[in-house]
Parts: C-alpha cells; structure tokens; sequence
C-alpha cells in the first residue's frame, strides 16, 4: 500500500489516492480464483479443476479483479488512514480509478470530526409553561369513562340526533340491488356520519317499525361504480335508541375506577392531567435549550456524517416498524411514502442530532467530565435488568467504548439543563444570520454563531460514530460499482 497524494476538501475532508502493488494484488486475485474456482466449468477440465490462465483467457483477466479489489481495500485503506494520522468520523466514499496487472489505485473521501467552537452553553433560558389544570380540564379527562358507562335505552318516540337506530336496509340502483348495499339490524348512530350524506338525515323523524324510501346521491370521491349517482334506499327501523348517561356520583367513580368517591376520582385525574402537562412542559424546555446549546455552537460537519447518521435513523425506524410484525416494504405500501421521503424527513433529524452531540462532547471536555468504573457498572446492570441479561452477556454486546461515550453525553446534557433557567427566549435570528448555514457558505464572520432552527432532537446519548476500523470493513460492496465499471 502507498498513499500516493493528500488533498484536503471541503467541510472538514480528506481525499487519499492509495495504490496497492501488482504483487499484491496478483496474489489477491489468485486468492479469488482459489476460493471460486469449484464453481467454475470449462470445456476439457473437470468442474474446478481448470487452470487459472484458462479461466482467464476465456473469460478475460479481470474475471477476479472486482472480488480482489474489495478484498484488498478494506486493509488498504485502514493502514493508509493510520500512516496518515486520520481520525476518520463516518464510512469513507470509495472509487476505483485504475485496475489492472500493475495492482490498483482507489481514491478514498474521508470525513473527519469537526473542530468545535462552544459558546454560551451555560445560563441558557427558555420559557417553561406552568402546568395548570382546571374543573373544566378533569371534565374532558371524565368524559371518556363517562362514554364507556352510557347505556342505549329503547324509546318510542321518533328518532333525533345522537339517537341510534337499529335499521335494514337495501340500495338500488335504477331499480337494481348493487353490492355492498345491504344490511340488516345495523346499529347507526345519527349524526355520526358513517352513512353519505342524506342518509342518516332521512332516518331522523323515523319511529320503530316505519319503512322510508331515502333518495340519496353518493359523493363524487367514492368508488367508482357509484360515484356521483343518485339511488334509492329502502329502509326500516327495528328500533331506536337513546343514549342515557350515568349518574356522576360515588357509585359511578366505583364502577369505573379504583376509588370509593367522585371526589377521590376527580382529584386523581386531576393530579395525573397535571403530572402529563408538567412532563410535556419540561420535555418543551429541554428542546428550547437544546436548540440554544446547537446555535450556540460552530462545527463545519461532512455531509457523509450526517448520511451515515441518516441511514442508522433509517435502519432504527425500519426495526421499529418490522418488531410490530409489518415488513417494512409493505408499510411504505401501506402509508403511500417512501425510502427517498422517508430518508429526507431523517436527514433534518440527522444533521441536529450530529450537531447537537458535538456540542455535548464539547462541554463535557469544557467541564472535565469523566464516567467512573462505578457508573459503567452500574449502567451495565441497568441494562441487563432492562432486558433480561446477564450483565456479562450485556457486556459482550455493548462495547465499554460506546457505553462510557453515552453515559458522559448524558452527563454533559444534564450539566447544560441543569445550568440552565426558565426565562425570556432569546431573541430570534434575522433573516440574514439565518442564511449562515453550517456547510461553509458563510455570509457573517467566522466568529458569530451560525443559525440552525430546526427540530431538536434529546436522543443526545445515541453514538454518533463508530471507530473507523469497523466502518471501513462494513462497506466492503462501496467498491463494486466503480470496479464493475474498468472490467
């Protein structure tokens, strides 16, 4: 392996061209032939057993090349990173340029960790809204149980709004029954709007027994047998039915709840209304903080750390998606999205997240933070007790490098929060300041901080990157296309 040029790029890049010898890559390449040559047939040789100069000559010489590359690269590229003194930060973009019997050139795009420039990240304010809760607030918060304990009570009387009528019935269309029209002891509530429009209209003045011809026209928007065509249904009513509320005294809060009173019940939704609106309310603060702590901060980020914080939200989302037993293709399906919208709603998300850990690591090197072994213990039992392990088998799956990265971005997030006060926000960027974007095309001085209003995310203690010996050999397939290409 030699690095035969370095050229420093945009956004905090490094471009390598990395050469790898003719012997080396012979040997590779015959390392290749060795490993398929049992699936390979030639005319005169038994099965696996054709020389690899045959082979060659009737297939031509870079039959192996392609496999030989994306052997070879991987080790290339970690031992150019490590003669270089490189830190890589995300999966490097990799191009053949030349292959052939001298060996093979590749140009590898690095993307580095950012220097950071940490501003105010301590005394942020932001408005905090007080968590109040009124009579008419535990009245909505009843009205759920309320809905469960109301009985349908048969009247006989004619049906009005909000009354359910059980009906049969039967559309035509010009004198003919269509599919899908028909229905009997049909429980419909009037005013509910599960019928098209006239229909449920008919059926109020209705009493039990009485039989009605309904002419009504199906909406524009419906199937398209019968959109827009007006027909006939004929409909009886078996019955109607009104709602009949209960009565809101201590035998209801004993039906519907643990509590001996009305009083009792209404003071525990209460407190639990209040509980929820003071968690929304501090959930809100810590975003309005982080989002301070980022514009606070300077980082000129790779636009391939970013993508590779983009594909691992992807990769979370489509786990989440498949752990409830839908395929993931058959969810985008299902919703009408798709990978390439999906992917550029995860990019906004990716890029404040990227941002928002570099300002983490940031004021936890400001502040001296460190994890203790103690710490580490303990967060290792957490999650063995979280999921059922052994802390051993914990250990095995959750390397002490990230888990000690997490926990110390976890501490820095809570130095800043706890650090932080309610308060006025501070005022909003113009226009132009909020043109200064983090990928270099600044239009203010270097020295001001740059804008970035855009959702915060609190997953701050998710790693934002891999060491690079992991992420090197993970993209072993990055090279085919470019290899596929100089056959």
């Amino acid at each position: 392996m030699k690095v035969t040029s370095k050229t420093q790029g945009e956004h905090n890049t490094v471009e390598l061209v990395i050469q790898v010898d003719a012997q080396t890559f012979d040997e590779a390449v015959n390392k290749v032939y060795l490993r398929q040559r049992k699936n390979i047939s030639i005319p005169g040789f038994r099965k696996g057993k054709a020389p690899r100069k045959i082979v060659e000559s009737m297939y031509g010489a870079s039959i192996f090349y392609e496999d030989a590359v994306n052997d070879l690269y991987p080790t290339a590229y970690e031992e150019a990173v490590e003669a270089e003194g490189l830190k890589p930060a995300a999966y490097p973009k990799i191009e053949v340029t030349e292959m052939g019997k001298d060996g093979f050139t590749f140009k590898a795009t690095i993307a580095l960790k950012p220097e950071v420039k940490l501003g105010a990240y301590k005394g942020l304010t932001a408005p905090k809204t007080a968590a109040e809760v009124t009579e008419a607030d535990i009245d909505a918060e009843m009205t759920p149980y309320i809905q469960r304990a109301t009985r349908l009570v048969a009247v006989k009387r004619k049906a009005k709004k909000g009354d359910t009528a059980v009906i049969d019935f039967e559309g035509f269309d010009n004198g003919v029954p269509f599919e899908g029209g028909k229905g009997e002891g049909f429980s419909l509530e009037l005013g509910s709007g599960t019928f098209i429009p006239g229909f449920e209209d008919g059926v109020i003045g209705m009493k039990a027994g009485e039989e009605k011809d309904l002419d009504v026209t199906f909406p524009e928007d419906y199937t398209p047998e019968l959109a827009g065509k007006p027909v006939v249904f004929k409909v009886k009513v078996q019955e109607v039915k009104e709602p009949q509320k209960p009565e809101l005294d201590d035998e209801f809060a004993k039906d519907v709840s643990e509590f001996d009173t009305l009083a009792d019940f209404r003071k525990d939704l209460g407190e639990k209304l209040k509980a929820r609106r003071e968690s929304q309310a501090q959930t809100e603060f810590e975003r309005a903080i982080t989002d301070q702590l980022i514009d606070n901060t300077e980082a000129d980020v790779a636009d391939a750390i970013v993508e590779q914080e983009a594909d691992r939200l992807m990769e979370d989302y489509a786990r989440r998606v498949q752990s409830q037993g839908i395929p993931f293709e058959q969810y985008l399906s299902m919703t009408g999205l798709s990978v390439d919208v999906l992917r550029a709603q995860a990019m906004a998300g990716a890029k404040r997240r990227v941002l928002n850990e570099l300002a983490l690591e940031a004021v936890a090197k400001a502040e001296g933070l460190a994890v203790s072994a103690e710490e580490k213990d303990a967060e290792y039992q957490r999650l063995a007790e979280e999921y059922k392990m052994e802390a051993d088998q914990v250990k095995a799956a959750v390397a002490e490098e990230d888990l000690e990265r997490d926990l110390l971005l976890k501490k820095a997030s809570q130095f800043v929060l706890d650090n932080a006060k309610e308060g006025k926000a501070p005022a909003k960027k113009t226009a132009k300041a909020a043109a200064k974007e983090t990928d270099g095309e600044a239009k203010k001085p270097a020295a001001k901080k740059p804008a970035a209003k855009k959702p915060a995310d609190k997953d701050a203690d998710e790693a934002a990157e891999k060491p690079a010996a992991k992420k090197t050999t993970a993209k072993k397939t990055a090279a085919k296309p470019k290899a596929e290409a100089d056959k």
